[in-house]
């Protein structure tokens, strides 16, 4: 009895053992490990599923590199809408001594930590993902220096923004392009509504109602001093066709519906921006600033985006 109760207590250690391994953040497998592109594949014990990775290595990898994060829009890369179908992103890094991470899903997640499952979207918790579970992953996978910085755009703009003040030690560098800083105000939280529609996803699995102080705490504008000592890069444009509308070959339906939506969106874009570049103002907290006299919500502008605020990442960085 007693060599077969030992034997149970030894199974049930073992058992244990398999399932506490199962519950932490792993990397799970690479895809072209080696090459300049490669994909990994990251268990997150926080969403219970493997979170695929598109990256860029650095140029030279002879020694270690810090890495910029960069997010996706709204569809979270799981679309063609993302930074590789819509932009030069591959040979603009060529040249350079950084390690590029971009998550391949997250679509309408705002990359945050949501207070319930959606029936929908189903488990979101991105922050303690992006945050916490993943950065010690990258660092020991890719050799990094541990320097961080992050970027996005339209949706993941603001989700960048709250990343970067729920976690200042984790960023010395973020950027916002076409975003909307607020999401506690009428304005801002029509702004979330609009994208979780599109998604038939529920606002309220995130932050709760309206008036939960998750909104607030959410709020870049409301919490803008927690950005102090984080390089900054904003940008939006005023929703006005541009450049790139103007170039355009013909009016279909295609272009005037970027025309009249995509304006409307970067415009209440610009506004949000406006704002939030008001309020680092008032607090005396440094910012680079662009502000486009013309142009729509579209990825050409934030292939311009990148290329602009490279400099101000490189410099936080401190690569080249």
């Amino acid at each position: 009895m007693v060599k077969r109760a030992a034997l149970i207590v030894l199974v049930l250690l073992a058992f244990s053992s398999v399932t506490a391994h199962a519950d932490v953040a792993r990397l799970d497998h690479v895809d072209r490990p080696g090459q300049r592109q490669q994909t990994l594949s990251v268990y997150s014990a926080a969403m219970d599923r493997v979170i695929p990775l598109r990256v860029i290595t650095p140029a030279d990898t002879s020694a270690p590199r810090p890495t910029l994060y960069l997010l996706n829009g709204a569809g979270g890369g799981e679309d063609v809408a993302n930074w590789y179908n819509q932009t030069d992103i591959v040979s603009f890094f060529a040249d350079k001594n950084v390690n590029v991470v971009t998550p391949a899903a997250g679509a309408f997640s705002y990359y945050t930590d949501w207070q319930r499952d959606d029936p929908t979207l189903g488990r979101n918790k991105w922050q303690t993902f992006l945050t916490e579970e993943l950065p010690p992953i990258i660092d020991a996978t890719l050799r990094t220096t541990g320097v961080n910085a992050i970027a996005g755009l339209s949706m993941s703009a603001t989700a960048v923004l709250n990343l970067a003040i729920a976690a200042p030690d984790r960023y010395r560098a973020v950027g916002a392009y076409s975003g909307c800083a607020a999401v506690a105000d009428p304005v801002g939280r029509a702004a979330v509504d609009l994208v979780m529609a599109r998604a038939g996803a529920d606002a309220a699995n995130m932050w709760g109602a309206p008036d939960d102080p998750a909104w607030r705490a959410h709020d870049v504008i409301l919490n803008a001093e927690r950005l102090r000592g984080t390089a900054i890069y904003l940008s939006s444009a005023t929703g006005l066709p541009g450049p790139i509308e103007t170039a355009a070959a013909a009016p279909t339906p295609a272009y005037l519906d970027q025309i009249l939506l995509g304006g409307s969106i970067e415009a209440v874009a610009h506004l949000c921006t406006q704002r939030l570049a008001a309020r680092l103002t008032e607090l005396a907290i440094p910012a680079q600033v662009e502000f486009r006299p013309t142009g729509t919500h579209t990825w050409k502008y934030w292939e311009q985006d990148l290329h602009t605020s490279w400099p101000l990442f490189a410099e936080a960085l401190g690569t080249s």
